[in-house]
């Protein structure tokens, strides 16, 4: 028996529902730089950086966001002046605490890929961003490599069906935000939900609240057990909807551990 043979014999077993994989960048592959920025932001011009207000602020176009962000904390800056502002206090942020790629991403997308699935990359920041901090992992990722979201949030619907032209049932999608597990749950695509690792963040409890049923605290998490475990969810029509509305914060129930 030859060598090759054996080694493709290693290979595990495609995906048997599941087509493309997207994975969101800042929060998923990359560290968090944005939710500190914008807490600190909102404590210091007398807000409270509550659940309500990161649900409003997080997945949103930059300009709506920044509408969110005026209204939290109560300033009377235009939109634009507020996201200028906000651009200028990340990068000072970055200084002390530079992007980076997060333990365990390159070793997601490989298993991602060897489970037979397409990859694509999204976020809310242009491709230079990508290009920047996830180019030595480009080769991973297909079709158009990255797509930015920040002209049509969440981008659920522009990544499956017009770009890659998929079902929503074939398409897993990874991220960081309830409210885009919320939207997703309305379309019925098979979700991951990972929230990030600052510790005034919120989106761990709002995905338990809105009862997002696979959230995990790292990539590692993700591993092959539980890919095969979304794939099957997946062919049974789990992830359908089922004309039932995700709770809001206002509304939402007690969080599950």
């Amino acid at each position: 028996m030859s060598r090759a043979f054996e080694e493709d014999n290693d290979m595990p077993a495609a995906l048997q529902h599941l087509h493309l994989a997207a994975v969101n960048i800042d929060g998923v592959l990359l560290n968090d730089t944005f939710s500190p920025v914008i807490r600190q932001m909102v404590l210091e011009r007398g807000g409270e950086y509550t659940a309500e207000v990161e649900y409003g602020l997080f997945s949103q176009s930059q300009l709506v966001a920044a509408r969110a962000f005026a209204e939290a904390a109560k300033v009377t800056l235009t939109p634009q002046e507020l996201l200028d502002l906000y651009l200028q206090e990340r990068e000072r942020y970055l200084a002390h605490t530079p992007v980076r790629v997060l333990d365990g991403a390159a070793d997601l997308l490989a298993l991602l890929r060897g489970l037979g699935l397409r990859m694509v990359c999204y976020g809310g920041l242009d491709k230079a961003h990508f290009d920047r901090h996830l180019g030595h992992l480009a080769h991973f990722f297909d079709g158009p490599g990255y797509v930015c979201t920040d002209r049509f949030r969440p981008g659920i619907r522009e990544i499956t069906r017009e770009i890659f032209q998929l079902p929503y049932d074939r398409v897993l999608f990874i991220d960081d935000v309830a409210r885009f597990a919320e939207e997703a749950r309305r379309l019925g695509v098979p979700f991951i939900g990972r929230p990030g690792d600052f510790e005034h963040g919120h989106q761990h409890s709002l995905m338990r609240r809105m009862g997002v049923q696979h959230v995990v605290r790292s990539l590692r998490e993700i591993d092959e057990d539980l890919l095969r475990t979304v794939d099957r969810e997946a062919a049974a029509g789990i992830f359908r909807p089922d004309g039932e509305s995700c709770a809001t914060p206002g509304r939402a129930g007690a969080e599950h551990v």
